[in-house]
């Protein structure tokens, strides 16, 4: 189960007071009330400030988005998972189908592995970068994310890092899909297809295709942890978490 899923939700049960069990898993009313019932630098309990409050969320989504990319940063992290397996570009489908009717379709599927090595090589860059744009959260960031849609979070990361991530992740893609061999893999399938008679050009741009699913499939999994916070239990895993949104 997600540890975001885990800590965030806590929301729901710890915010206000004597909230009863069927509103329990709503977290963003609680934190939209908690914030919007604040005289002065305190809570209406009289405990916490609204830094407190937004340092809250933010280890929230630290601990959320750093098992994120612990789980897709290692081996079949993406290989294994149909919901972000990387494919093989669409400009090799008609080469792996020519291919495949001389026995060399084993050629293609070595390379989209590798395509997959390389996405997992170059996803833990981006934990650092998550955690950038955690920190540069403002109070209003925070309130939009309690106020916005279930996928607020992810959005607003997304909004914030995709070019820098982007920029950040294209050397290490560049570098991993020489060190698994995809370079490699690739020009030797383009050998064996130009040898074929009569058999039209094509052309993959492995970086950018890398790129592009490797940033689609860390934000799939954020957003998708986001979107089931409300309908998990709650475990609180470090101090500032459970001085926050209280003990069990």
């Amino acid at each position: 189960m997600s540890v975001l899923i885990r800590t965030l939700a806590v929301c729901a049960v710890c915010l206000v007071p004597a909230v009863q069990a069927t509103a329990q898993s709503n977290w963003l009313d609680k934190g939209k009330s908690l914030l919007g019932n604040i005289t002065g630098s305190k809570t209406s309990q009289g405990a916490l400030t609204t830094d407190e409050i937004g340092a809250g969320l933010k280890e929230a989504l630290r601990v959320g988005t750093e098992t994120v990319v612990s789980n897709l940063g290692r081996t079949d992290g993406f290989n294994a998972d149909q919901a972000i397996h990387i494919p093989l570009p669409e400009s090799l489908k008609s080469v792996q189908s020519t291919l495949s009717r001389f026995g060399m379709s084993s050629m293609l599927d070595d390379l989209e592995l590798r395509l997959n090595r390389a996405a997992e090589a170059a996803t833990p860059k981006a934990k650092a970068l998550f955690w950038q744009a955690i920190e540069q959260m403002t109070l209003d960031d925070v309130k939009g994310i309690y106020e916005g849609p279930k996928d607020a979070a992810t959005r607003y990361f997304e909004s914030r890092m995709s070019s820098p991530l982007a920029d950040e992740m294209r050397p290490i893609v560049d570098k991993s899909l020489s060190e698994v061999g995809a370079i490699k893999t690739y020009e030797g399938v383009m050998g064996e297809y130009r040898k074929l008679p009569l058999v039209p050009d094509a052309k993959a741009d492995l970086t950018q295709h890398v790129l592009d699913l490797g940033m689609k499939g860390i934000f799939h999994y954020v957003a998708q942890e986001e979107a089931a916070i409300r309908d998990n239990p709650v475990k609180r895993s470090t101090a500032l978490l459970k001085k926050v949104f209280g003990a069990q």
